[in-house]
């Protein structure tokens, strides 16, 4: 298969002979569009944030007193359990490809 170069200007410079295998495939839209969308998401990060005790309106003073009670210790009463659960968690959103469309 053979190719035109043009310069910056768009004149015609040479030509250039291109491997048949590779540039004289038919186009697929479907598989171009998986790919874009797959480099899109591949690029992406996602931040999951939860609130600790201090970002939560209310709950500054504790519910019972730590020992005595046979209950369970808690620190505040917005809080599930008393203590900071996951603050920040960096996810992925990775769209993988079959490997068939990769070997097209």
């Amino acid at each position: 298969m053979e190719s035109i170069i043009y310069n910056q200007s768009g004149k015609e410079v040479g030509k250039i002979q291109l491997p048949e295998k590779v540039f004289g495939l038919s186009k697929n839209a479907d598989l171009v569009h998986q790919v874009v969308q797959s480099m899109l998401s591949d690029a992406r990060t996602i931040y999951a944030h939860t609130k600790d005790r201090g970002e939560v309106s209310g709950g500054g003073k504790k519910p019972w007193q730590q020992k005595g009670l046979g209950r369970a210790r808690h620190g505040s009463t917005r809080s599930q359990s008393g203590f900071t659960e996951v603050l920040h968690t960096v996810q992925t959103a990775k769209e993988t490809m079959q490997r068939k469309l990769i070997e097209k």
